[in-house]
């Protein structure tokens, strides 16, 4: 192995804020429905705190053994509009709690798919998902909730819109914690490993391994040193830096895949910002030229910046999602 590579891997990683921001299990629980909503419970529980069970541990391990901060390991699964509906309970909080409970038992950080999907309109569970997402999150801490209200393909449900803005504000009423668990997306994607909008989609596979990138301080450091070059020499650069990140994505996922015996599915690379002093995706649009964030050719940088990403995330996978 070349040692550039090796120093700048140990670069990225103690200079620049570069992390695997998280391991995501993605667990379906299509199994798990049942009338009778505690025989339901009972089924989720059972399953999450069997399949999850080593999840913690295994990301330890791969995180000692390369070196690489993993910072979070985490659930997501089948949106549980979808779950409840076959009950006639007239809210799903016991649901929440028991995803809770199933997530301080395996030691994850967070677990996701407290959702519904309803860019076209409601079903009987959406609405009752929808209206329990107040007291289901001022009830757990580790629970997290997604609306997906719209879709390029479909349109925006205005209705859903509408009651999103009340939710919310009953959400900020009932905890100070309620609305950084909360996210109201369009065109959601089945496979995102990123939480609070992680869910397991329908279409994947009994149980999968997502694994989620950042890295904003590790592209802000390359584009430090083509300041001044032209656009195409900023989005090979760009293109390049992913690549490099994005692959010891692949690897980690990879090796987690292996160890819990369950498949892979993608690596997300996301330029997701953090408190941490260079690890600013503003910073980083400023780096490509712009005066300061907000001024005029921020949404062209922002495309530039989002598609050489994506190639070079591309180049460095077998599967990409999220």
């Amino acid at each position: 192995m070349d040692i550039k590579n090796v120093t700048e891997t140990i670069s990225m990683i103690e200079e620049q804020n570069f992390d695997i921001r998280t391991i995501t299990m993605g667990i379906s629980l299509l199994d798990c429905i049942d009338p009778d909503i505690n025989k339901a419970c009972d089924k989720i529980y059972a399953k999450i705190t069997t399949k999850a069970k080593d999840l913690v541990k295994v990301g330890n391990e791969i995180s000692a053994e390369l070196g690489i901060p993993i910072v979070n390991k985490r659930v997501s699964v089948t949106p549980i509009s979808i779950i409840g509906a076959a009950t006639d309970a007239k809210d799903y909080v016991m649901i929440a709690k028991t995803l809770d409970r199933a997530a301080i038992e395996v030691g994850i950080d967070f677990i996701g798919g407290f959702s519904a999907l309803v860019q076209k309109g409601y079903q009987k569970g959406d609405e009752i998902l929808i209206n329990s997402i107040p007291q289901a999150l001022s009830q757990t801490s580790k629970v997290c909730a997604s609306v997906n209200v719209g879709s390029t393909k479909t349109g925006i449900n205005m209705s859903a819109v509408r009651d999103m803005g009340r939710i919310i504000k009953e959400t900020a009423a009932a905890s100070r914690m309620g609305c950084a668990k909360l996210v109201v997306f369009a065109n959601a994607v089945e496979d995102n490993p990123f939480m609070a909008g992680a869910f397991h989609g329908v279409g994947e596979a009994d149980v999968v391994i997502n694994v989620g990138v950042s890295g904003p301080g590790v592209v802000k450091r390359a584009l430090e040193k083509v300041r001044g070059e032209s656009f195409d020499v900023v989005a090979e650069t760009v293109k390049k830096t992913a690549f490099k990140i994005t692959r010891i994505g692949q690897l980690v996922g990879q090796m987690a895949s292996e160890r819990l015996g369950v498949k892979f599915g993608i690596v997300d690379l996301s330029l997701a910002p953090t408190p941490a002093v260079g690890d600013s995706v503003a910073r980083v649009l400023e780096e490509m030229g712009l005066e300061a964030v907000g001024t005029h050719g921020t949404t062209a940088a922002l495309a530039l910046l989002n598609d050489a990403v994506k190639k070079g995330g591309v180049m460095a996978c077998n599967q990409v999602g999220g």
